[in-house]
């Protein structure tokens, strides 16, 4: 029976996907399927993905690259298992890792969505997350609003959450993960595994937070949404409305200096709508 549906979404990364995907095999629980979302890549993927073999791996294949968000949505959508675990592809799970979230989930369910402790390897030499960065469990929404508190590869969720929670917003290309885990953190507590079972690899060119510019304009949009939707307390109102007022004053500033009156406009017309004029 198949108890963890992993999602792995990727493109145009088959040596890191290659890894990942080890990590996975390797596990010491056996009720997973691996579900690849291949996002419209052009290196040698789809050939790598030919040679596979094992009964628990299947692959979505789409022909141009729609991102992170489509991906990972389309992967749940394929899913079976009643938990999902999400591993970027440039990312590795100790091979504890399924077996430690699926039991904790079932000792514990109050709790719909735990993470892990993590080790970062950035340009080959491990270092040590910033103190701000440090994983919390418990209501973290509060703590969540400044920075994204949960890394998804260190994820395990119950896939009604997901659902009931309407997943990854496909259209931001980055931040999609800051934004859902602040719509679930708003009503849902998060629990936390003390180990490092994941491994996290940064510094390359192609990871999202270096490449996509300005990712504070993608933060002020989630922000404003978790805003006008209304489902927040009035603790979290007034917290949410002084991050995002925050945010946005560095934003427009920025834009003002750069004479883009449209975006200044933008920023202007978000305050208004938010309420926070």
């Amino acid at each position: 029976m198949i108890e963890i549906s992993v999602v792995i979404p990727t493109y145009n990364r088959v040596s890191m996907l290659s890894r990942a995907l080890a990590s996975v095999l390797a596990s010491v629980y056996p009720h997973f399927e691996c579900i690849i979302v291949d996002d419209g890549s052009t290196d040698a993927t789809d050939a790598f993905l030919a040679t596979q073999r094992d009964p628990r791996i299947h692959v979505i294949r789409f022909s141009h690259n729609r991102g992170v968000s489509a991906a990972r949505n389309a992967g749940v959508a394929r899913a079976t298992g009643q938990f999902v675990a999400f591993l970027d592809s440039d990312d590795v799970w100790d091979k504890k890792k399924l077996k430690v979230q699926h039991d904790y989930l079932i000792k514990n369910p109050n709790v719909s969505l735990c993470q892990t402790k993590e080790i970062w390897i950035r340009n080959g030499v491990r270092v040590n997350p910033p103190k701000t960065h440090e994983k919390i469990s418990g209501d973290i929404f509060l703590a969540s609003l400044a920075r994204c508190m949960i890394t998804p590869s260190s994820v395990m969720l119950r896939r009604e959450l997901f659902t009931q929670y309407g997943g990854f917003n496909e259209d931001l290309r980055a931040c999609e993960d800051y934004d859902l885990w602040l719509r679930i953190t708003a009503h849902e507590h998060v629990g936390l595994i003390e180990s490092n079972l994941l491994t996290r690899y940064g510094g390359h060119a192609d990871q999202l937070s270096a490449s996509t510019p300005v990712l504070d304009s993608l933060r002020v949009k989630a922000l404003a949404n978790l805003v006008t939707r209304g489902r927040l307390s009035n603790e979290q109102m007034t917290a949410t409305k002084a991050v995002l007022t925050t945010k946005l004053s560095i934003l427009r500033d920025g834009a003002l200096k750069r004479n883009l009156a449209q975006e200044v406009e933008n920023y202007d017309n978000l305050r208004k709508s938010c309420g926070i004029w």
